[in-house]
């Protein structure tokens, strides 16, 4: 249409070395991880999250993030990003020189006791505290609400318990704020509410969302998100992920399936389809099963039909 402005274009961060291999049973090596970040970032990927700060005795899969950030050294056009959950962690982030992390507390009181062993109250106080010393080092930090549309243990969750954790990490510095979806229980309306809501109040803070596909409508909650000015999205190849600490989640939204919906309506990415099914290829060899993501096997339809 003449005169029509162009589409911004979004960030999509894959996650898929860490939401999506966190509840794997399989542990990757690091060499594995490697190609899977290559791979990635072969594809056009301009922000991965390679790992998270914690325990090994709880989360084995991510033992080795300290080492693998290291190996990965500084990347062109690719921004590295880990996961933050504590004093612990952000002293391993410092230790080994990642310049991105995230840092996150659920608004749900029980999931957070299960997540975190500490109140929603208890453990915000400790991130913003932990926001702040982050920034005084250099970090680039965002921070993330998890459960923010909902909780399978509490059921909906308040817009103003939501606001008033956001006023608290914005208070704190943060750039970024990140809104997740942990158990998949939002809708496109919630998703543009809240959305609307936090961007009227912190119209200098750019939003993104996490999004987990558990009841079918991860792309419809991504694309509410865009409409109501989101340019930030978290997407895990394949389709992997899930939290170990909500019942019946599912992974995130499909790297390769959020590229051709945003793709497929003018709204670039940066991301090369084929290439990101590549790494599709990869986990579902390494893993012996295939993955909930659609657009591998659209794609694989299509090649065999021009045969």
């Amino acid at each position: 249409m003449q005169g029509e402005q162009p589409k911004p274009n979004v960030l999509l961060e894959d996650e898929a070395l860490r939401d999506g291999l966190q509840i794997e049973s399989q542990i990757f090596s690091i060499d594995q991880k490697i190609e899977l970040f290559s791979l990635l970032k072969n594809a056009g990927v301009r922000r991965i999250q390679v790992g998270s700060f914690v325990h090994p005795k709880i989360v084995p899969q991510m033992a080795a993030t300290d080492e693998l950030i290291r190996e990965l050294s500084k990347q062109e056009n690719t921004v590295i990003s880990a996961l933050i959950l504590n004093d612990k962690g952000l002293e391993r982030a410092l230790a080994c020189g990642v310049p991105h992390v995230s840092m996150s507390v659920s608004v749900s009181n029980t999931h957070s006791l299960k997540n975190a062993r500490r109140s929603a109250a208890d453990a915000l106080g400790g991130m913003v505290d932990l926001i702040k010393h982050a920034r005084s080092r250099g970090l680039e930090v965002r921070a993330g609400l998890q459960s923010a549309f909902g909780c399978v243990y509490e059921g909906p969750i308040a817009e103003s318990a939501v606001l008033e954790a956001a006023d608290k990490m914005v208070s704190a510095g943060i750039t970024e704020i990140n809104l997740a979806d942990s158990t998949g229980m939002a809708d496109p309306y919630m998703i543009r509410s809240l959305v609307s809501q936090v961007s009227r109040r912190y119209p200098e803070v750019r939003i993104s969302l996490h999004l987990h596909d558990t009841r079918g409508l991860g792309l419809a909650n991504m694309f509410s998100g865009y409409e109501a000015g989101v340019r930030i999205f978290d997407v895990c190849v394949g389709g992997l992920g899930g939290c170990p600490f909500i019942k019946g989640a599912a992974g995130n939204v499909p790297t390769e399936d959020a590229v051709h919906m945003f793709e497929s309506m003018g709204i670039a990415t940066g991301i090369d389809l084929n290439r990101v099914i590549s790494a599709v290829d990869f986990l579902e060899n390494a893993l012996q099963r295939s993955l909930p993501g659609r657009m591998k096997r659209v794609v694989s339809a299509q090649q065999v039909c021009n045969r």
